[in-house]
């Protein structure tokens, strides 16, 4: 039995430690350094200062911050379930972390290259909202309770969107892998499928069809990582702080890790789905820019990109009501992502 054990862990020391840990800790300096820039644009764009006094340009304010958070008391309200209040933290990072299991970083670096992955992602990360609607309910707060509520219907109805959007370069690609749906995107900009993908002079027709799913998608993944104008779940004016209202310390942070790590993961879905992913814009005419390096950088640059996006469109318009949410989804964003769904359906069956 030892033996067993043994050879097991050997087998699968570097699925089990290798991988997840560099990730981990991308995370965590990720997260810790996205509220930083996030205050830093959101004073640039309101003409203040932002953090400036921590470190240089305040950049070690947020390391500051979680220090004192972890210093800070554990408050669990009398009436709370305690079980679920202190494990619902858990289960919305936890949603969040894994679907970085099947982010391609680069053509060697995958967690596990799934043939489903995208399903997995879509799948593991919507289970986040268990994890809200636990700590809306078991925190016996009627402010925490709405914002439950508001989470679970406003991140189901948003799901629908993201998936039909995102099938419509499964349809192209023919495929659910990750990294397959990256390498059908080599050769240069010109064959990524914001803009129709490999293909000949006809696949012009797809552009503004695959525009227009780009756009939903990465509005439904504003509406399912609760980012202005989407926050309702968390609207201070009108409910406090929402789900977070009772916690405190580490447990109010593990919210907030959560949030910005799947920011990072629904920008690299964007990237992977549209934007060639890990692929330098220039293909094979500068062979050392498709470097396995260089091949990292480009994953994170563009992922970057698309939380700098994010951040500045929380910073620009104001928060949606709770009906022109839903109206937005259901009456318009559902109808044109079916459109989209059917013109590439009937572009792959005949061309």
């Amino acid at each position: 039995m030892d033996n067993y054990i043994t050879q097991f862990l050997g087998e699968n020391v570097i699925s089990y430690f290798i991988v997840p840990i560099p990730i981990l800790i991308f995370v965590a300096l990720f997260a810790l350094y996205a509220v930083w820039a996030e205050r830093k644009i959101s004073a640039w764009i309101q003409d203040r200062v932002g953090p400036n006094r921590v470190g240089k340009f305040g950049l070690l304010q947020t390391i500051i911050d979680t220090i004192k958070l972890i210093q800070k008391e554990f408050i669990t309200p009398d009436r709370a379930d305690k079980i679920l209040f202190n494990t619902a933290p858990f289960i919305v990072f936890t949603a969040a972390f894994m679907g970085y299991a099947v982010i391609p970083f680069s053509s060697i670096f995958i967690g596990i290259d799934l043939n489903l992955g995208l399903f997995y992602f879509f799948a593991i990360t919507s289970l986040g909202v268990i994890g809200l609607m636990i700590a809306g309910w078991s925190s016996n707060n009627k402010y925490s309770l709405y914002g439950a509520m508001r989470s679970v219907s406003q991140i189901v109805s948003y799901e629908i969107p993201t998936a039909l959007s995102a099938l419509t370069v499964v349809m192209l690609a023919g495929s659910l892998q990750m990294q397959t749906i990256i390498e059908k995107q080599a050769g240069g900009i010109h064959n990524w499928y914001i803009f129709g993908g490999p293909g000949g002079p006809v696949k012009i027709i797809l552009i503004p069809f695959m525009v227009i799913s780009f756009v939903i998608l990465f509005l439904s993944t504003l509406a399912e990582t609760n980012r202005n104008p989407f926050d309702i779940v968390e609207a201070d004016s009108e409910i406090v702080a929402g789900v977070h209202l009772e916690y405190s310390g580490m447990k109010f942070a593990m919210f907030f890790f959560a949030e910005y790590a799947e920011m990072f993961a629904v920008s690299a879905i964007i990237s992977t789905l549209f934007f060639g992913g890990w692929q330098s814009p220039f293909g094979d005419l500068i062979p050392f820019l498709n470097s396995p390096i260089m091949q990292f950088f480009w994953a994170i640059a563009k992922g970057l990109f698309f939380v700098f996006v994010q951040i500045w469109i929380r910073w620009t318009l104001p928060r949606l009501r709770v009906d022109q949410l839903m109206t937005i989804c259901w009456k318009y964003m559902i109808p044109f992502a079916f459109l989209c769904l059917f013109v590439v359906g009937l572009y792959v069956v005949l061309v």
